[in-house]
C-alpha cells in the first residue's frame, strides 16, 4: 500500500472527456483543507452550451491510498438541497493511482472505472 500525501490533493482539479454520446463532459473537484469538497458536472453539447450541470457538496479523505467522498447537498436550479444520506450512491472508495503535484488518477473500488483529474493553476506565470 502506498501512502499518499493528503496536503497534495488540496486544491482545484479537472477533468475533460466525452459522454457515452459523445458530447464533451466536463468534471471539477474543489478539495478544501477542512475536508469539504464541491464538484461540479457539466455536460455540453457540441456547440459548447452547457446542457446539464451538477454541483454536489460534502466531505472528503484520503487515507494511505483510499480516497473517499460523501454527498450531503446537492446544487440543482442554483437550489441548494440536502442529498439523500441513506443512498448508498453518495458514498464512494477509490483507490489512489497516482497522485502528484500536477494529476491525480484513481479507480473506484466497486466499479473499476477509473478517472484522471489535472489540477487547475489559477496564477499562471506567477512565482
Amino acid at each position: 500500500m502506498k501512502n499518499f500525501e493528503r496536503q497534495l490533493l488540496i486544491g482545484r482539479w479537472i477533468r475533460n472527456c466525452h459522454d457515452e454520446e459523445g458530447n464533451p463532459f466536463v468534471e471539477q473537484a474543489d478539495f478544501y483543507l477542512d475536508g469539504s469538497f464541491e464538484f461540479c458536472f457539466m455536460t455540453m453539447s457540441k456547440d459548447g452550451m452547457i446542457k446539464e450541470q451538477v454541483i454536489e457538496l460534502g466531505d472528503w479523505g484520503l487515507v494511505g491510498d483510499m480516497h473517499f467522498t460523501i454527498t450531503k447537498n446537492e446544487v440543482i436550479d442554483e437550489k441548494l438541497y440536502a442529498a439523500d444520506l441513506s443512498n448508498e450512491d453518495n458514498y464512494h472508495v477509490y483507490r489512489v493511482v497516482n497522485l502528484n503535484a500536477d494529476s491525480f488518477e484513481y479507480q473506484h473500488i466497486v466499479s473499476k472505472e477509473s478517472f484522471i483529474l489535472k489540477r487547475v493553476i489559477d496564477n499562471i506565470g506567477h512565482c
